[in-house]
């Protein structure tokens, strides 16, 4: 077991559900990925660099893509969140579409296999 595996078990349904299905997504676009840390977060890692991680806060879900040019290039898109260029926040009521967080890891994934 690694470090978003023991992570996912501590938080509590709906919001695990929510996290486990970007983990799950993240998972079929990179079968290679390993769970460990990055900037002090659980996180899936490809090739050695954080590939995403998610994480629950108080006020919100998060998911981060390690990257600070994905979400600015994807502005026009994520007009219903509130997001910074590292960061992605969601809730219960208002999830990540499975077809965003594809395209946010696919290209995450691209630039990281370049």
């Amino acid at each position: 077991m690694g470090t978003v595996t023991e992570y996912l078990q501590t938080v509590a349904d709906p919001h695990r559900s929510l996290l486990q299905r970007i983990v799950e997504i993240a998972r079929e676009l990179a079968p290679d990925v390993e769970e460990g840390t990055s900037y002090g977060m659980p996180a899936l890692l490809v090739d050695g660099k954080g590939f995403v991680s998610v994480l629950e806060t108080k006020k919100h879900l998060a998911l981060y893509p390690f990257s600070g040019q994905i979400l600015p290039e994807m502005s026009e898109e994520l007009g219903g969140y509130s997001w910074s260029p590292g960061t992605l926040r969601f809730s219960e009521d208002n999830p990540l579409p499975d077809s965003l967080v594809r395209r946010i890891l696919e290209t995450r994934l691209a630039a990281i296999r370049k």
